[in-house]
């Protein structure tokens, strides 16, 4: 049986991003789906969550895991709580605590420098982190005590709000684009503040198109593998291009876009399109100057049209 599109996962605390995969393969399998490696049913993450954060974590499935690398480069939000006075190694409460101070910032302090965290900010990641430094993750040298450098990134926090602050400790909301680390935000934060902190909770509450609104709890994840319907947890493939406009397909034009041939005199605005035939999702086109080439073919042809 072909299965395409997305499982939303509220992943629970101390559950890994591949861990999380593991299971619905794992419910898939028990429900009775073809899971072998060839011509099985593929299954990916739209962006690692440590196993220390919980929130929104999804799971494509057959020809939307073709959409992962998109649901990388979203854009997400994150409520996460600040502790003040220490500094850990790993920016959470993982690590040792490698620095400390006495100063307790108040609410209104906390609020009055987020605005200088907001917009386009340079952003130095954690040394705990799964990027590469010269062909080596960088958690891998920091573990074994190595001194890391890490390179300064670019980001954009959208939007960055105080939720709720008690005598040592402060709640944020943050809007924040690809590549942004939360941690390294709170720690930035902290030292602006003249203290320390780390990230004591960290919560993503959407990515993308998708919200809470939209995921399922492990424990409705494992009723699949009980013989609950997979439709019922399911989001067709589209839900994860909600922001594209859509490009109708004659059946004509549809065999021409699934054999990678190019659509000539398309009079609409140049950009991404979703090309449909029906309500079968057939490519993402990239029109310009009248011309739609294919960026990413769907095998959906024994979908019924």
């Amino acid at each position: 049986m072909s299965v395409h599109g997305w499982i939303i996962l509220d992943k629970p605390l101390e559950l890994g991003s591949t861990q999380a995969v593991r299971a619905v393969k794992r419910n898939l399998r028990q429900a009775g789906y073809n899971m072998k490696l060839k011509g099985g049913i593929k299954v990916g993450h739209g962006g690692t969550l440590d196993p220390l954060a919980s929130g929104i974590l999804p799971i494509a499935l057959g020809e939307a895991t073709k959409l992962t690398g998109r649901m990388l480069d979203a854009s997400k939000t994150y409520d996460f709580t600040v502790k003040f006075g220490e500094e850990t190694e790993t920016l959470d409460l993982e690590g040792k605590v490698v620095a400390v101070s006495d100063l307790r910032p108040i609410a209104a302090e906390i609020a009055a420098v987020l605005p200088s965290f907001t917009g386009p900010i340079e952003q130095v990641p954690p040394a705990y982190s799964a990027l590469m430094i010269d062909g080596v993750r960088a958690y891998d040298r920091a573990r074994r005590g190595e001194a890391v450098d890490m390179p300064t990134r670019a980001v954009t926090i959208h939007a960055l709000d105080l939720i709720d602050a008690g005598e040592d400790w402060a709640t944020l909301r943050a809007h924040v684009s690809k590549g942004t680390y939360i941690r390294s935000l709170a720690r930035d934060i902290a030292l602006a503040l003249g203290t320390r902190g780390s990230v004591t909770m960290l919560r993503r509450l959407s990515a993308g198109p998708f919200t809470l609104d939209h995921a399922i709890s492990l424990d409705s994840l494992n009723e699949i593998g009980q013989g609950a319907p997979l439709e019922t947890k399911l989001l067709p493939l589209e839900a994860g291009l909600v922001d594209i406009p859509a490009l109708s397909l004659t059946p004509q034009q549809a065999g021409a876009v699934r054999q990678g041939r190019v659509l000539l005199g398309q009079p609409y605005p140049d950009g991404l399109y979703l090309a449909r035939l029906g309500n079968v999702p057939v490519a993402l086109m990239m029109l310009e100057g009248g011309s739609a080439k294919v960026e990413r073919g769907f095998n959906l042809s024994d979908v019924a049209e």
